[in-house]
């Protein structure tokens, strides 16, 4: 499918990856609404880069813990794109804490990760189940984390939000069908972003000494498997892992 001319709603799409996806989106045809929770200046900037690519955008404050401002964000999505075509879930949250420090990933902590990374993205997801379907090229692309396929990333809560996110792929794609496809790309450590700061420094080293190519996941070609995954017409419920070929995450994708 071309999809030229579509709509696209890029949860955190101030962030850095997120950023990345909006400006390829841009480049292939796609008017783009980018959320943020609370830097303007980022979602301003990503906002400006998509109209000088020739698209509509707009920037729509979101916070993915509340059903209101979910609500609300679907709203500014229809009215100032007039629907939407595409979906992607990339906005999330972590926090470094070291697998083994169990007592330090305390309760408010690991339901903020879980509702910020799964309920959220299933909530919007469900919010603009009318527009995709209707649309005639709907499709929700969830951006997850190696972190969701192997025991390693910056805490406990996020490994296991990702791996939710993952499954939750694989239940929207049979549950949205035959009117949407759902699919999932699955980052590695991409360098220099602020997710990436976050990680432990022994997970962050050991991505780097693990890939098979030398150099880790960029978000060029994360946002670039994005592309590709709104334009298959015959692709849904798979997950596609952006790594640099970390061997143990090699028989997930």
């Amino acid at each position: 499918m071309d999809i030229e001319g579509t709509r696209a709603f890029v949860t955190g799409g101030s962030g850095d990856i997120g950023g990345a996806i909006c400006d390829a989106l841009a480049g292939a045809g796609v008017d783009v609404a980018v959320s943020y929770l609370g830097n303007t200046t980022a979602a301003d900037a990503t906002v400006e880069r998509v109209r000088s690519a020739g698209r509509r955008s707009c920037a729509i404050q979101l916070d993915q813990r509340d059903e209101s401002s979910i609500d609300a964000a679907v709203a500014a999505v229809r009215k100032e794109l007039g629907g939407c075509d595409i979906l992607v879930n990339n906005a999330a949250w972590n926090i470094g804490i070291p697998f083994a420090d169990l007592e330090s990933l305390d309760s408010s902590t690991w339901d903020k990760v879980l509702e910020t990374n799964v309920r959220g993205p299933f909530l919007l997801s469900r919010a603009l189940r009318e527009d995709l379907s209707s649309s005639g090229a709907g499709r929700i692309v969830n951006i997850s984390s190696v972190g969701g396929l192997l025991p390693g990333s910056s805490s406990i809560a996020y490994s296991c939000s990702k791996a939710s996110l993952i499954h939750l792929t694989h239940c929207l794609a049979a549950a949205m069908a035959p009117l949407v496809s759902v699919n999932c790309a699955a980052p590695g450590l991409v360098d220099d972003t602020r997710m990436a700061k976050r990680l432990p420094d022994a997970v962050a080293e050991g991505a780097r000494r693990d890939a098979v190519l030398g150099r880790v996941g960029s978000a060029a070609d994360i946002a670039a498997a994005i592309v590709m995954l709104c334009g298959a017409d015959t692709i849904t419920g798979q997950t596609i892992v952006v790594d640099g070929g970390m061997p143990g995450a090699m028989n997930f994708g």
